[in-house]
């Protein structure tokens, strides 16, 4: 992949309030799902970017530490009909089948989906780049081209949560509103009672089997 705009930070303010858990070189802060270690050549380090390796079976990635209000900032990318999500809020279930080599309980939770969205298969607009995956569908958004970053924010605080792609406010809202309860109850999420069930988690970036590149990953909790 030829990177169309050179790696830097993200602009940032109190920076010491802010925790780096990729910045281009160590992986040290994150580990794979329901191993204790980084799971090197599954993911990999090039160019001070983070890339999930389809060649591979798949094994997402999860925080070491667990978060509950949080704003999170990071950077994307997608190969050509690529999909991949960041996850909040995640326990690991060690003891369910893990299927494809995702998380086993990946619909446990809230999705902000991470996609191709010209040549990905599903064009559903609840399933774009920047959702609440089959929820809610973005609103404002502008998305980067194959082969560019696109500048992400994930906020999540006492229940309310936001997406933010590339300046733009793009997801909003409350999860114990009525609004987001009567969404759930017509969703394939309706007859799951784990769904996001614990208020307190690790962050996780999803390996779909495809090529995603991430930079400048940071957290702060709120």
């Amino acid at each position: 992949m030829l990177w169309a705009c050179t790696s830097s930070p993200i602009d940032s303010e109190a920076e010491d309030e802010w925790i780096v858990l990729f910045g281009g070189d160590s992986t040290s802060a994150l580990r794979g799902y329901g191993m204790e270690d980084f799971p090197q050549g599954i993911w990999y380090v090039e160019d001070g970017v983070l890339i999930a390796n389809p060649d591979t079976t798949n094994r997402d990635l999860i925080t070491k530490d667990r978060y509950q209000n949080f704003e999170l900032e990071f950077e994307w990318a997608v190969d050509t009909a690529a999909n991949s999500g960041v996850f909040f809020h995640m326990q690991e279930d060690l003891s369910m089948e893990a299927g494809n080599g995702n998380s086993p309980n990946w619909m446990d939770n809230y999705e902000l989906q991470i996609l191709d969205d010209q040549h990905f298969y599903d064009t559903l607009a609840v399933r774009s780049a920047g959702a609440l995956y089959d929820l809610i569908a973005p609103k404002n958004k502008q998305l980067k081209p194959i082969g560019e970053f696109n500048e992400a924010r994930l906020i999540h605080n006492d229940g309310h949560v936001e997406h933010w792609l590339n300046g733009n406010k793009v997801i909003d809202f409350e999860m114990n509103s009525p609004e987001m309860k009567e969404i759930l109850s017509e969703s394939k999420f309706k007859e799951n009672p784990d769904f996001h069930s614990d208020k307190e988690g690790h962050i996780m970036f999803q390996h779909h089997g495809q090529r995603v590149y991430f930079r400048n990953i940071r957290v702060k909790k709120l």
